[in-house]
């Protein structure tokens, strides 16, 4: 069977993190919820996504083909019922369609289908702040699928440790000298992955291939560092996507970051107001700031998007993709894509600038800044223009 993960109705909701990517390409636990899929099903998927994405994540369409709505996570029980679903079927959960199948000959839309009603829970990224407040459930389910009959390398006998049969070490994993606490949750440390001497970690915790987390940093569950990222400091309960970069002291709470950031030394991220009232958080579907329902949020920050020493962001900041923040004092809470400045005001940060430290930057992984990429940030240059103080 060909499957084929599609956006949904959530992509806006998602942004600034679907500007650059499929809702499918979302990391979320240890895994992207591509990867999850892929995973569950044995197989590879491809996508429906924006169409300035799609020569990047191109749909690859058969004569039969399972769509997936990309928004919901995997779960054994669901996988089963989407593989015994039939021509002209389609699962919902509510009045959300969670997968459908269609063919060729008859171009069966779902809305056209006989429900099925979804079985078992559902866990769905609708919003930003899905991404770390289902972090600590995802994590678990990942653990569990990605060590399921697996041995973990040798733990160093140099480290303090709890709950020991929570912690999996992939090869080639170095960690050395910390305290592991894993009574709360799994924690994993990924494929050449490494902890640095004096960190302190609990779990639920992931540190994806080839990660790093610095000396004596404080990090509290729910986090999930991805591959190539580097953190030192305090963070709790923050999903970093990847090849991302908090390299040094300073608080990062109930955030989410993009690929390819850098938060300069000493950042910090409130988390809670000082009314300690619900948080508002800049929603593009809307273009207001809407609520979260939540007491604790940070920073929602875009692809490519980076900020200076000693910057102050305030609880629910939404930075977009490719800004540049820097500077004394608070900036604004929604501080849109291609933005250059700080609190005293912002100008545009123009494409030519901004392509050049993304090759750079790019380029010290051996990861080449495509035509693809540019063409993608081109797109989102222009869709952003309305939200930037030319």
């Amino acid at each position: 069977m060909n499957y084929i993960l599609f956006d949904g109705a959530v992509r806006t909701q998602l942004l600034p993190f679907t500007f650059t990517r499929p809702v499918a390409d979302i990391r979320i636990g240890i895994l992207t919820i591509r990867e999850k899929w892929e995973k569950y099903l044995n197989t590879t998927t491809s996508t429906i996504t924006e169409d300035y994405l799609s020569e990047k994540w191109p749909m690859v369409e058969m004569e039969e083909n399972v769509m997936i709505n990309a928004a919901f996570l995997p779960t054994a029980e669901l996988v089963e019922q989407i593989k015994n679903l039939q021509p002209g079927e389609a699962i919902f959960h509510e009045e959300d369609v969670v997968a459908f199948h269609a063919y060729e000959e008859q171009d069966v839309e779902f809305a056209k289908c006989t429900s099925i009603e979804m079985e078992g829970k559902a866990m769905m990224v609708e919003h930003t702040w899905d991404i770390f407040r289902l972090n600590a459930e995802a994590i678990a389910a990942d653990f569990e699928q990605l060590t399921e009959h697996r041995k973990s390398q040798k733990l160093s006998s140099t480290n303090q440790v709890i709950a020991p049969e929570n912690i999996f070490l992939e090869e080639g994993a170095k960690v050395e000298c910390t305290i592991l606490n894993a009574s709360g949750g799994p924690i994993y440390i990924g494929a050449d992955a490494e902890v640095m001497e004096g960190s302190i970690i609990r779990g639920p915790f992931a540190l994806c291939e080839q990660g790093i987390i610095k000396m004596g940093a404080k990090i509290y569950g729910s986090t999930t560092v991805g591959p190539y990222s580097k953190v030192g400091g305090e963070v709790n309960n923050s999903v970093i996507f990847g090849y991302s970069n908090k390299g040094h002291d300073g608080f990062l709470g109930n955030s989410v970051l993009g690929e390819w950031c850098n938060l300069g030394a000493d950042t910090n991220t409130s988390n809670l107001k000082n009314d300690y009232s619900d948080v508002r958080l800049w929603d593009y579907y809307s273009e207001r700031f809407a609520p979260t329902g939540l007491q604790f949020c940070g920073l929602m920050m875009g692809d490519h998007s980076k900020c200076g020493i000693n910057t102050m962001f305030n609880t629910g900041t939404v930075v977009g993709v490719s800004a540049n923040i820097f500077g004394a004092g608070f900036p604004r809470n929604f501080i849109p894509s291609f933005s250059w400045g700080g609190s005293g005001g912002t100008t545009t940060y123009k494409t030519v600038k901004a392509f050049e430290v993304a090759e750079k930057v790019m380029a010290r992984r051996d990861i080449e800044f495509s035509e693809q990429d540019k063409a993608i940030l081109d797109q989102v240059f222009d869709d952003t223009k309305k939200y930037r103080r030319e």
